[in-house]
């Protein structure tokens, strides 16, 4: 059963990694080290709308794995 939490764990953190960088991929290199770019707020539309709530699910599914996880263990 962990072996398959594991993989699970594996799987979810590349896609949320995955999902963390595709949404700074207008920002610039600047955004990748924590430097501000730009001070001017955009609203989320279509694409961008659905990769932020897909990190949201994936950041959410990623801490329950992990509660999983440490559970199992005990």
């Amino acid at each position: 059963m962990i072996t398959y939490v594991n993989i699970a764990l594996i799987i979810t953190s590349i896609s949320l990694i995955a999902s963390v960088i595709l949404q700074n991929k207008g920002v610039g290199l600047g955004g990748l080290t924590g430097a501000d770019s730009s001070s001017v707020f955009t609203a989320r539309r279509g694409i961008e709308k659905t990769l932020f709530y897909i990190t949201i699910g994936l950041s959410v599914l990623f801490f329950t794995l992990t509660l999983i996880a440490v559970i199992i263990r005990n």
